[in-house]
């Protein structure tokens, strides 16, 4: 009896233990009990496992998340070509799995005929469909999805590529969906859409919290927002017309996370009025100048989430850090050269971090964009950030001279400070970082999981040294090092915890055989030769090689395009 209870209590128990993995390594009888309770699984490559692996392992499962291409695809760093097909995943969920009713498909290559399995199979237990970046499919996809899947409360497309046949697709969704919640295809080509479609849906789904659309002209959208009274999120929209009539806009009382597309200082004064209420702002795509951007954000002191380019320079930084007290996550990207060019004072410098770090005690994530950064301005944030979780920087490279390099003391201080750091981006330029800094940090990364070096280092004893600390360290993207094949190599044999590595830009041995040094049973290397890559119409640009490494249950691939080479093939390498 005390046998079974003790089962029970564990069943019960096991769900609010957050690392799983740990438990089901106990003993047999926890490692089933980890199987059959467990919800949820995250995927960080879809050739790590096999579709039936998964089901062998968690056949209960009731919500996946499956991330296809590595991130460098995002920047079309990856061949087209290399695959993250969900054909077979989507074959193994069409038959098995019956308790599984959320799907997020990341970077994957997705095709009309998966989309309509997935809703022939899937229809009546399916609430949330998310098609994060993916790409193969087309509005038919979505036709199947939206006629037959009713009880879906999220459809996120944001940043697929889709193609576009008309906008049947979302008539259906507003026809058939009375339970939608959040509605997505943000940043796509999907532009056939008609706004009275928006507005049924607004009114017969009464949870809806969060849209997001393409440029869908503001002023076709107020009998929307008058029938979106639960709206809390909304993004996209553009703003065509010229004059006055953007005053009889007026947006749900409940919303509060906003993103406006192409609004200009005429358009601002319809924000004013609800400003104050507004927990996130997303200006990514938005016409304003540095001083449209202190004007607004001086308006949000509940502020906790901002997306904006750099054109906000160091003076809007410093109203974000007088007024935003609350904020918790800042993305500053790249903006348009032209347009920096033509406005002096947008540009991110030390003077606007610095600023931040004296002025957003509460802040968790910072992505930025600078063009100019001293060790001084790193030592403050880490002295003063002490919640961040999440820190990238990218040191633009430009004619400017940047006078402090090299960073070493002051990444040092960084890494010391924010104790709960888990991710860590660093891009600067040659000489921005020496072999000393690396060293600081793989001393002081006792807890980060992800990290992104970029142009950093003057030899591989920096980077052997950085090897031998980073204890936490699962996933390394390195770009544009000075590092040998045979110092990476030995480098991964350090890092115990690494289970993806991925490096663009690196001293190649002659036929790659140097790699070799880290090969072990279930590691598989693959290689991306060198390229040539169009860049506009006329514009070829030089891809140097990419080696990508992981860890994989399911063995080596065996869906290989040209454009890469496995070394798992090579005879001698499980000798």
């Amino acid at each position: 009896m005390e046998d079974v209870m003790s089962d029970v209590v564990l069943e019960c128990v096991i769900p609010y233990i957050h690392n799983r993995q740990s438990i089901s390594l106990v003993c047999r009888r926890w490692y089933e009990l980890e199987s059959q309770t467990r919800k949820h699984v995250k995927i960080a490559l879809c050739y790590a496992a096999t579709p039936q692996q998964l089901r062998r392992r968690f056949p209960y499962l009731e919500s996946l998340k499956l991330k296809g291409k590595p991130r460098a695809a995002m920047y079309n760093l990856i061949p087209e070509d290399w695959g993250g097909f969900v054909t077979p995943w989507m074959e193994e969920i069409a038959t098995s799995f019956a308790c599984l009713k959320s799907l997020h498909f990341r970077r994957m290559i997705v095709t009309d005929e998966d989309l309509q399995l997935l809703a022939r199979a899937r229809a009546h237990v399916l609430q949330v469909l998310k098609l994060d970046k993916c790409s193969g499919f087309s509005t038919d996809g979505l036709l199947h999805i939206s006629r037959s899947c009713r009880n879906l409360n999220t459809l996120f497309l944001e940043e697929s590529q889709v193609r576009e046949k008309d906008g049947e697709w979302l008539h259906e969704l507003a026809i058939n969906n009375t339970v939608l919640q959040t509605l997505n295809f943000y940043m796509t080509d999907l532009s056939q859409v008609d706004f009275k479609d928006l507005q049924l849906i607004a009114t017969k789904c009464k949870t809806l919290v969060s849209v997001k659309i393409g440029d869908c002209e503001i002023l076709d959208l107020v009998g929307f927002f008058q029938a979106a009274g639960s709206l809390q999120e909304f993004g996209g929209g553009c703003f065509n017309d010229q004059g006055e009539e953007y005053g009889a806009v007026s947006y749900p009382s409940r919303l509060c996370r906003l993103g406006l597309n192409y609004m200009s200082t005429n358009e601002m004064p319809i924000v004013f009025p609800f400003a104050s209420h507004l927990k996130k702002l997303d200006l990514l795509y938005a016409l304003l100048d540095t001083e449209d951007h202190c004007l607004l954000l001086s308006k949000c002191p509940n502020l906790e989430v901002l997306e904006t380019r750099n054109v906000i320079g160091d003076r809007g930084i410093e109203v974000v850090a007088q007024f935003c007290k609350k904020l918790k996550r800042l993305r500053i990207e790249r903006g348009d050269d032209e347009q920096e060019m033509e406005d002096e004072e947008g540009i991110v410098s030390q003077r606007g971090l610095t600023a931040i770090s004296h002025g957003c005690l509460d802040l968790q994530y910072i992505a930025v964009y600078v063009s100019d950064i001293t060790n001084a301005a790193l030592e403050s944030m880490g002295m003063h950030l002490k919640n961040l979780t999440d820190f990238r920087l990218v040191l633009l490279d430009r004619e400017e001279v940047i006078t402090d390099l090299p960073l070493d003391n002051g990444v040092r201080a960084l890494l010391r400070g924010c104790q709960k750091l888990r991710r860590f981006a660093l891009y600067l330029r040659p000489g921005g970082l020496t072999d000393v800094g690396l060293t600081y940090i793989g001393q002081h990364s006792q807890n980060i999981r992800w990290m992104l070096l970029g142009y950093l280092g003057d030899s591989d004893e920096g980077l052997l040294r950085f090897s031998k600390g980073c204890p936490s360290l699962q996933k390394l993207e390195v770009r544009g090092c000075c590092f040998s094949e045979q110092a990476l190599a030995n480098a991964v044999l350090h890092l115990r915890s690494l289970r993806y590595l991925w490096v663009q830009g690196y001293r190649g041995s002659s036929n790659g055989y140097d790699l070799l040094t880290m090969a072990r049973p279930f590691w598989n290397i693959e290689l991306i030769p060198s390229r040539r890559v169009l860049v506009g119409e006329d514009k070829q640009v030089e891809h140097p090689a990419h080696i990508l490494a992981y860890y994989s249950l399911a063995g080596p691939r065996t869906d290989f395009p040209p454009s890469v080479i496995s070394l798992n093939s090579v005879p001698f390498l499980d000798e």
